[in-house]
C-alpha cells in the first residue's frame, strides 16, 4: 500500500519559553490531495508546517513524508520532498536573475549542465515564467515574484508543496493566475491561509487548527457552512461574500 504524502501522529510541541503550541495533532494527507489549513492567528499552523520539513522537531509524536520519518538523519531528503513557499517571495529570491534563483536548489544538490538547465526550464514553464528567466527578480511584479518562488520549490521536484498565504497582496488577475497554477499541480498541496474563498476555490478538503488541536477536518464546503465552528474559531467569510456560492456546490 502506498504511504500517505503526509502522516502526522500525536504531534506535540512546546517552545523554550514553555508555550505549548501543539497538543497531539493527527493529520494524514494522501498523495495528490489539496488541503487547506485554516485557523486563527496563534492556532499553531506555522508550528505544524515547520515540523513537516524538520525546521522544528517533535517534542512528542511522529511526522512522516511519503513513508520517510522526519528525523535528524533524514533531513536532507525530507527537505527535498517538502517545499515551502513563503508568504513574502523576497524571502526566497536572492540571486541576480530568475534563472539563477530557480537553479539554486538543484545546483546545491550537485546538478550541473543540461540536467540543471532542463530542471529550470521545466519549473519556469509550469508557472508561466519562462520568458522572464534572465530578468532580475526585483524587476518583476509581486505576483510574478510569487510565481518564481513557486518555481524555486518545484525545481526540487518535491512530493509536497506548502503555500503560506498564497493570495496575500495579489491583485485579482495575479490571484487567478496563481489559482490556475495550483490547480494544475500533481504534487500534494497544503495551503495555509486566512483567505476562505481562496481555500474553497483551491482545496476540496479543509483542516481547522485551533489552540494547537485539530478541531475540524472535512470537505471545505461543509467546514465553511458550519456557523458554530466558524464562530468558535474566529473564522469569517469576507463581507459581501454570498454563502449561496458555497451552498450551491455539489456535496
Amino acid at each position: 500500500m502506498t504511504a500517505p504524502a503526509l502522516d502526522v501522529r500525536g504531534l506535540a510541541f512546546a517552545y523554550p519559553d514553555g508555550h505549548q503550541a501543539l497538543f497531539g495533532v493527527d493529520l494524514t494527507v494522501g498523495a495528490g490531495e489539496r488541503v487547506a489549513l485554516l485557523g486563527p492567528n496563534g492556532a499553531g499552523k506555522t508550528t505544524l508546517v515547520l515540523h513537516l520539513n524538520g525546521v522544528l522537531t517533535a517534542g512528542a509524536g511522529t511526522v512522516s513524508v511519503g513513508g520517510l520519518r522526519v528525523e535528524r538523519t533524514s533531513l536532507p531528503e525530507v527537505r527535498r520532498r517538502v517545499g515551502i513557499v513563503f508568504q513574502d517571495p523576497d524571502d526566497q529570491l536572492f540571486m541576480g536573475t530568475v534563472r539563477d534563483d530557480v537553479a539554486f536548489g538543484p545546483a546545491n544538490l550537485g546538478l550541473r549542465g543540461r540536467e540543471l538547465d532542463a530542471r529550470v526550464v521545466e519549473a519556469l514553464d509550469r508557472v508561466g515564467m519562462t520568458a522572464y528567466a534572465d530578468r532580475p527578480p526585483h524587476h518583476l511584479s509581486f505576483g510574478q515574484r510569487r510565481r518564481v518562488a513557486v518555481a524555486t520549490v518545484l525545481t526540487m521536484r518535491p512530493q509536497v508543496l506548502v503555500l503560506d498565504e498564497p493570495s496575500s497582496n495579489l491583485d485579482p488577475a495575479s490571484r487567478r493566475e496563481l489559482a490556475d497554477i495550483v490547480r494544475s499541480l500533481e504534487e500534494t498541496v497544503l495551503v495555509v491561509t486566512h483567505d476562505l474563498p481562496y481555500a474553497l476555490e483551491l482545496c476540496p478538503r479543509a483542516v481547522v487548527l485551533a489552540d494547537g488541536h485539530v478541531v475540524a477536518d472535512g470537505p471545505t464546503r461543509d467546514v465553511l457552512l458550519d456557523e458554530p465552528l466558524m464562530r468558535a474559531n474566529r473564522l469569517e467569510l469576507p463581507f459581501g461574500f454570498d454563502p449561496a456560492a458555497i451552498d450551491s456546490l455539489p456535496r
